[in-house]
C-alpha cells in the first residue's frame, strides 16, 4: 500500500522526484507476513485507523486498529523496554518524566531520520500541558532501548508500530490518538495509588479512559479550565483551555455508557479500601522501568556507571548481533502479565544508551522536522512527500555516555512499601455529594472518580450504533427537569434539574505528558 500510493504520487508530480531517495527504507518496511496474517484474523483492514494506550507501571504499550465494524480492539500489546522518571505527569524540561495524558500524532510528528532508529514526537506540550506552563519538548516513543523521558521500544518493536501508523495515514486517517497512563486504570490500581499526590489527575485522565473502554471509539477530547473534557460539544461559544468552560453536551448514549462503568469501578473501589488493600510507595528519585521481558535478560554482571546512573547490557536478538546498553531503573519493577496472547516477548533490538528529553527536531511521517506544522502541496506527490519528509532531516543525536567499565555491583532496586495500615471502612460525610443520575449510595473517600467538575466524556458506543441523544448543558436554570439519564453542565456548575453528584475529591486536568 505504501509503495503503491508513492508510486501513484510520483507519477502525478511528473518531474518532481528530486528526494525520494532521502526516505529511509527503514521507515517503507512492509508489515511482517505475521501481522498481515493478525490483521486478518482479526478483521482489520491494513490501512483502517489505529490508536495507541501506553501503561508505565505494566511497562507496556498496546496498539488498537478499527475492525471492520468501526470498533477499535486490540491488536496487539508490546512490551515496553524502557521508560524513565516515575509515575506521575511531565512537569518541566530536564525533570525525566515520560508524559502521561492524551496526545494526537500526526504524519509531520513521524522521524524516519531519527538518532534512535524510527520515533513519533508525541507532541508534549499539548492545550493541556501548556495551560499549566509545563515545559519539555521532543518527547518520542523511539527505538534503541533507552531513554530519558521518552518510551523507548526495541527497534523491532518501533519498525512495526511506525509501518502500522503509517498505513493507517496513507489510508487516510488525519491523526491517531495516544492514550499515555500511569496504569491501567482499574479500580483495583486507583485504590493501591489512592495515597499519590497525583491522584486528583489521574481521576480526570481515568474519564478519558472510560470514555474509550465503554464504547470503544476513539474520545475527542478538549481542555476548558485547565482541564480536559471528553466528547463534549459546546452549545456556545468555544474551549478555552485556560477560560471558563462553556456549556456544552455530550451525547446520552456515551454519558450513558460512561457512567455505567464509573459506578462499577466506584463500588469496586470502595470495596477495595474497605478491604484495607495495600496501598503503593509514593517514590521519589526513582528512574522509569521496563518490562519484566527485557529485566530478566539483563546481564548486570559487567554493568558499570554513565552519567551518574548504572548501564547493564540486553543480548543480541540475533546471533552475530550487537549487545544493547540500557540504563538499569532504580525502582523495583511491578511484574504483570501479558494483556494479550500477542504481546510481543523476547524482542531485543542492537542498539546504544539514549538520552531523550529533546536535544533536536523530530521529523515528518517520513522525515522532516516535528516541531514544525506539515506543509501541504496541491500534487499527489507533494501531498505524500509531505509525510514523506523528502528533504527533511533529523539531527536528534545526543553525544553518547563515555563510560569506563566499573566494578561497582549494580543499583539494588528500591524496597518495597510496607503496607498500609487495614483503613476502616469508609464512612460518608453529611456535607458530600452524590454521583449524577445514581444511586444515593456513598461513595468511599478518595473515590476514582472526579468530583468537583465532572467532564463529560467521549466516544461512540461499543455496539457501534450511533448516538440517538444527547445531553445538553444549560446555560441558565430552566423550568422543565432534566432527564435523570442526563448529566448538565454550565460553566462547570451542575445545571438545576440534574441529579446530586457524588463528589470524589478534586481532580486536575490533563491532555498530555507533563
Amino acid at each position: 500500500m505504501a509503495s503503491a500510493a508513492v508510486a501513484a504520487a510520483i507519477a502525478l508530480a511528473g518531474c518532481q522526484t528530486d528526494g525520494i531517495s532521502q526516505i529511509p527504507s527503514k521507515a517503507m518496511q512492509p508489515l511482517s507476513r505475521e501481522m498481515q496474517a493478525l490483521l486478518d484474523k482479526k478483521g482489520m483492514p491494513v490501512d483502517s485507523p489505529i490508536l495507541v494506550r501506553v501503561f508505565k507501571e505494566e511497562a507496556e504499550l498496546e496498539v488498537w486498529k478499527q475492525d471492520k465494524s468501526g470498533q477499535y480492539a486490540l491488536l496487539k500489546t508490546y512490551p515496553i523496554c524502557r521508560w524513565s522518571g516515575e509515575l506521575g505527569p511531565k512537569i518541566k524540561q530536564g525533570d525525566r518524566q515520560a508524559p502521561e495524558g492524551f496526545y494526537s500524532i500526526t504524519p509531520g510528528q513521524m522521524n524516519p531520520n531519527s538518532s534512535y532508529y524510527l520515533a513519533f514526537n508525541l507532541g508534549f506540550p499539548n492545550a493541556f500541558d501548556k495551560a499549566h506552563d509545563r515545559t519539555g519538548q521532543f518527547l518520542m516513543v523511539h527505538g534503541d532501548c533507552s531513554s530519558a523521558g521518552c518510551y523507548a521500544m526495541t527497534d523491532e518493536q518501533i519498525t512495526e508500530i511506525y509501518s502500522l501508523g503509517r498505513e493507517a495515514f496513507l489510508g487516510g486517517q488525519k491523526s491517531f490518538q495516544v492514550q499515555a497512563y500511569p496504569f491501567r486504570m482499574t479500580a483495583l490500581n486507583m485504590a493501591r495509588h489512592r495515597n499519590s499526590p497525583h491522584m486528583a489527575f489521574w481521576r480526570m485522565i481515568k474519564e478519558g479512559n472510560d470514555h474509550f473502554e465503554a464504547t470503544r471509539q476513539e474520545p475527542k477530547v478538549d481542555v476548558c479550565e485547565k482541564r480536559y473534557v471528553f466528547n463534549a460539544t459546546p452549545v456556545a461559544g468555544s474551549f478555552n483551555p485556560v477560560g471558563r468552560c462553556p456549556s456544552y453536551q455530550v451525547p446520552a448514549e456515551i454519558a450513558s455508557a460512561v457512567r455505567d462503568k464509573q459506578d462499577h469501578d466506584e463500588r469496586q473501589f470502595a470495596a477495595h479500601v474497605s478491604q484495607g488493600v495495600r496501598t503503593a510507595a509514593v517514590t521519589t528519585g526513582s528512574d522509569g522501568g521496563m518490562h519484566p521481558t527485557f529485566l530478566a535478560k539483563l546481564n548486570t554482571q559487567d554493568s558499570f556507571v554513565a552519567n551518574g546512573r548504572r548501564v547493564a547490557t540486553l543480548p543480541p536478538s540475533s546471533p552475530g548481533g550487537k549487545p544493547t546498553l540500557v540504563y538499569l531503573p532504580t525502582a523495583t519493577p511491578t511484574a504483570v502479565a501479558a494483556a494479550d496472547p500477542d504481546t510481543t516477548a523476547g524482542v531485543l533490538g542492537s542498539t546504544r544508551v539514549a538520552s531523550a528529553d529533546g536535544s533536536a527536531p523530530f521529523g515528518t511521517l517520513f522525515g522532516g522536522s516535528g516541531s514544525e506544522p506539515a506543509k501541504s502541496s496541491e500534487s499527489g506527490f507533494g501531498r505524500v512527500g509531505k509525510w514523506l519528509g523528502l528533504g527533511g532531516k533529523a539531527d536528534d543525536v545526543p553525544p553518547p555516555p563515555s563510560a569506563k567499565p566499573s566494578t561497582k555491583p549494580a543499583a539494588k532496586p528500591a524496597s518495597a512499601a510496607k503496607p498500609a495500615s487495614r483503613p476502616a471502612a469508609p464512612k460518608p460525610a453529611a456535607s458530600q455529594t452524590m454521583l449524577a443520575s445514581s444511586s444515593s449510595r456513598p461513595v468511599a473517600l478518595g473515590a476514582i472518580r472526579p468530583g468537583t467538575t465532572p467532564a463529560p466524556s467521549s466516544a461512540a458506543s461499543a455496539t457501534g450504533a450511533q448516538p440517538k441523544a444527547a445531553q445538553t448543558a444549560a446555560a441558565a436554570p430552566k423550568p422543565d427537569k432534566t432527564p435523570a439519564t442526563a448529566t448538565a453542565f454550565a460553566g462547570g456548575t451542575l445545571v438545576p434539574g440534574a441529579q446530586p453528584v457524588r463528589s470524589s475529591s478534586s481532580f486536575e486536568g490533563r491532555w498530555g505528558g507533563m
